[in-house]
């Protein structure tokens, strides 16, 4: 019940402990116990950790994983053809099975590449049966989730039963936690609005909600009395610097996702301007019909947006909105988000001697800038190696790829949807 992971390069995200050129982590029943230059533990089993850096998993706090089966179809579509040919031409054809393989095969390759905790934010709105599919499928992967239960896109249906009836299911105790993917006041009104996030308060949930544009929502909501610290506000292009400090004032959360919102025209990440509301951002993929699913290339492309425009980030800022700042978001800073004694063991060690990082003079620096899923040589969750030697245990990948294979297909005949690159939707 204990394992050493002993000589990495150690980046704790603890301010408390720093980072340490040459560091052991302990970890006893799930838990990170200590974190030194070198620890004595004569019965634990040892890592080898020389050649890697060792670090807190990182978090995606927005993901629509249901759309993994989809996966790189919609590199070229804007914003309006991806809600047509998402929302109007594949999801209603979605059965359970399709919601449970994408969702399982879409949250194994976030481990893969590192994300040891993932928002799943669902919006497929199908019933009960395709949301315990998601749920059950989320549960069979080996890592850290949070189902994020939302209405349909911009339905005028409220979820409060489904949400009532699946949070008697999920506790805040598991590995499965629970949030709810609110609908905008554009969407309901601000009454509606108003009465889910006070339900949510009943329920002690999360929340978390798509926003933007020049029509001030923030301040339309802040005028309310609606803004909380337990709401994250998704991209959020558009909006005002004075209504991002309000989101600053009140505790609230902020999730970026560069690279849809750089590709699909919903204009510049607000990185930048959040920082300078005294916001912390968090960064997350959104969806992989148009995007890769990893957060290196999500950390390079914040980076590169915003030093393009002011110089302002420092790669350390990426990290820490990928890791402890996004742990804040999903209220699991306690649990996890730096290598602290006390809190879970979710870390990743990262190959310092794979040829495409090599070598590697600043730990932040090569992540940030040269790192990739490639390099992503273990993973633990909760104290679970769940990756070894750059491959996933435990896990039957060729039988979960021709379940999301059959799906794909049956979906796309089912909507008249060509696979060869061709489909050019209406917005």
């Amino acid at each position: 019940m204990k394992t050493l992971l002993s000589g990495g390069t150690v980046v704790s995200m603890d301010p408390a402990i720093g980072d340490l050129t040459r560091g052991d982590v302990l970890v006893e029943d799930g838990k990170i116990t200590q974190v030194a230059e070198r620890i004595d533990a004569p019965d634990a089993e040892v890592i080898d950790a020389s050649d890697r850096i060792v670090m807190p998993g990182f978090i995606d706090n927005h993901r629509h994983n249901w759309q993994t089966a989809f996966r790189g179809i919609g590199a070229d579509w804007t914003f309006g053809q991806w809600a047509n040919a998402m929302h109007n031409t594949v999801k209603p054809h979605y059965t359970p099975e399709d919601v449970s393989a994408a969702t399982l095969l879409g949250r194994l390759e976030a481990l893969h590449s590192g994300i040891t905790t993932m928002l799943d934010w669902y919006h497929v709105a199908q019933g009960p049966e395709h949301e315990d599919a998601a749920v059950q499928a989320l549960q069979e992967a080996p890592a850290r989730s949070v189902f994020c239960l939302g209405a349909g896109w911009a339905s005028p249906v409220s979820v409060e039963a489904d949400i009532r009836r699946v949070r008697a299911r999920l506790d805040d105790d598991g590995l499965v936690t629970m949030a709810w993917g609110l609908r905008g006041a554009d969407d309901t009104g601000m009454e509606t609005l108003a009465r889910e996030l006070e339900v949510a308060q009943e329920l002690g949930l999360r929340t978390s909600l798509h926003t933007g544009g020049d029509h001030r929502p923030i301040a339309a909501m802040h005028d309310a009395g609606l803004l909380r610290d337990t709401t994250t506000f998704v991209h959020g292009n558009g909006i005002g610097d004075d209504e991002l400090r309000m989101l600053a004032a009140a505790g609230s959360h902020l999730s970026v996702s560069p690279d849809v919102e750089l590709k699909m025209g919903f204009g510049a990440p607000l990185t930048g301007r959040a920082l300078a509301a005294g916001l912390r951002p968090t960064l997350s993929i959104d969806v992989v019909p148009s995007v890769g699913g990893d957060m290196f290339s999500t950390m390079r492309t914040a980076f590169s947006a915003q030093r393009g425009l002011d110089g302002g980030l420092r790669a350390r800022d990426l990290v820490h909105f990928a890791t402890i700042d996004a742990a804040r978001s999903c209220g699991l800073e306690t649990r996890t988000g730096s290598i602290t004694p006390g809190k879970d063991a979710d870390i990743i060690l990262l190959r310092t001697d794979d040829v495409t990082v090599f070598p590697v003079t600043d730990p932040i620096g090569s992540i940030v800038t040269a790192g990739h899923p490639g390099i992503v040589d273990t993973v633990l969750v909760a104290g679970r190696i769940v990756k070894r030697n750059g491959a996933l245990l435990d896990v039957d990948l060729a039988s979960l790829r021709n379940r999301l294979l059959q799906s794909r297909d049956r979906v796309a005949a089912a909507a008249g949807i060509p696979l060869d690159g061709t489909w050019n939707p209406k917005p």
